[in-house]
């Protein structure tokens, strides 16, 4: 099974791709981040980072996707802002294929790290144990990678769900 790990953005998308073997063996592909320059409108960012995801999926060919689901902060405009990035992903995927889970920050962090008050710095550290690998990605790659690790490790508490469809956690 290939878990495709989603941060949202409307200037960096960050991404992480593993690969689950077996019930509990977690094994690194790729991660990185799709970039928009910022100098672009709004729209135009987010087509491109639709663009970059698409080609990323028809790369890689992940078999389900995991997406932070969206807090609510105190700026209604980054709120807003997110709500979009959110749904360019959700789009992308689904027209895809793929089935979608949303995951709490929270309850990422405390997936992965322990506590579900985790720090950037935690979040980059424990990945990089986890998955074996050289250095620490960076923050956008890193959070996407956790979310990937996050659905894995609920994947056998999870019910299956239909391409398009996401489970709230």
């Amino acid at each position: 099974m290939r878990i495709l790990g989603i941060d949202p953005g409307t200037i960096r998308l960050g991404y992480g791709v593993i690969d689950l073997v077996g019930p509990a063996k977690l094994s690194y592909v790729e991660c990185g981040v799709i970039s928009a320059p910022a100098r672009l409108q709004r729209v135009d960012r987010l087509a491109t980072i639709g663009r970059g995801l698409r080609d990323l999926l028809n790369e890689l060919r992940p078999t389900m996707a995991a997406m932070e689901q969206a807090f609510f902060g105190k700026n209604v405009q980054s709120t807003l802002a997110l709500g979009e990035a959110r749904g360019v992903a959700l789009f992308v995927t689904s027209e895809c294929g793929l089935p979608i889970a949303g995951y709490a920050p929270a309850r990422i962090k405390s997936t992965v790290v322990g506590h579900g008050r985790a720090t950037k710095a935690q979040i980059g550290f424990v990945v990089r144990a986890l998955l074996a690998m050289r250095r620490v990605p960076e923050a956008d790659a890193a959070d996407a990678l956790a979310i990937a690790i996050c659905h894995a490790r609920h994947q056998g508490i999870a019910a299956s769900l239909s391409p398009g469809r996401r489970a709230r956690r």
